[in-house]
């Protein structure tokens, strides 16, 4: 697999390929992978006659990052601070990280069986994903103290806070809703764009009554209406990187929103630049 870890194949070709054996074919769409639907139930679907609308991202500042952090989820707070949640056994973490030079200042390790993934924000607690183990475990913001341990089943990938309720992804085209402070759930939507389910939703971020999405294994976000699960908005994030950084990284992957200046720092696995950009309508 070139660049990608072993340990990321495993991860990847297991449930949610499972969940895909019922789909017809899959399409590839403006770079994004999707999987048609099937039977489905209309008063379920995402709106079909939404169009997403096209658009890029716009660098603003290029800021160093650790090139053996596999990102799989970043936060970005009110008050200018960046925490970061990385993967791979025996190399998962929590970090704070200084924004200007990617430098770590708090680490806490996870056990060396496990496989982080998504990070989210509530109150003063962070709570973060496993991949398979289950569990997401709760720290204390200022601390990295363990707080609680809150239980799931199936795969944990993404995770954001939309201010009421958390939102999870599981690599499928279904989004979860969460309890913040139970985890239990609270109802679930299926992620389509003009109609064709959205595969293989990975990192998330909510902003604003949105949630943006990285689509692993492309260089593509998209964004999503939770109410109706309809993807508004395809936004290419590709070439980002030159020639030269890319050579030995992984996939897209880590978004954070910075509110102040209303613009998003995004990275990926393995990169060492993160990138604060400005989402901006593509050419036309």
């Amino acid at each position: 697999m070139g660049a990608t870890e072993p340990t990321t194949t495993r991860r990847h070709a297991a449930g949610p390929v499972r969940r895909l054996a019922g789909l017809l074919a899959v399409l590839a769409v403006g770079g994004v992978v999707f999987g048609c639907g099937g039977d489905t139930d209309p008063s379920t679907s995402a709106d079909t006659t939404v169009v997403p609308a096209r658009r890029t991202v716009e660098v603003v500042t290029r800021y160093p990052h650790d090139p053996g952090a596999f990102t799989q989820g970043l936060v970005y707070t009110d008050d200018g601070r960046l925490f970061e949640s990385t993967g791979l056994e025996g190399r998962s973490s929590l970090r704070e990280v200084r924004l200007e030079d990617g430098e770590v200042l708090r680490l806490r390790a996870n056990a060396a069986d496990e496989f982080a993934e998504g990070l989210a924000l509530v109150e003063d607690r962070l709570i973060q994903l496993t991949w398979k183990d289950e569990v997401a475990h709760v720290y204390a913001l200022d601390t990295f103290d363990p707080v609680d341990e809150l239980g799931y089943e199936g795969e944990g990938w993404g995770l954001c806070y939309d201010g009421d309720r958390l939102v999870m992804s599981d690599g499928s085209a279904e989004l979860t809703f969460r309890d913040p402070i139970t985890f239990d759930e609270l109802g679930s939507v299926t992620v389509r764009a003009s109609g064709t389910e959205v595969e293989r939703l990975n990192e998330l971020e909510c902003v604003d009554g949105k949630v943006y999405a990285n689509v692993w294994q492309t260089e593509q976000i998209v964004e999503i209406d939770p109410g109706s699960g309809a993807v508004t908005a395809q936004i290419d994030a590709s070439g980002l990187l030159t020639p030269a950084e890319r050579a030995g990284t992984d996939v897209l992957n880590g978004i954070a929103y910075d509110g102040a200046d209303d613009t998003f720092l995004v990275t990926g696995k393995l990169w060492p630049v993160l990138f604060e950009v400005r989402i901006v309508d593509a050419p036309s």
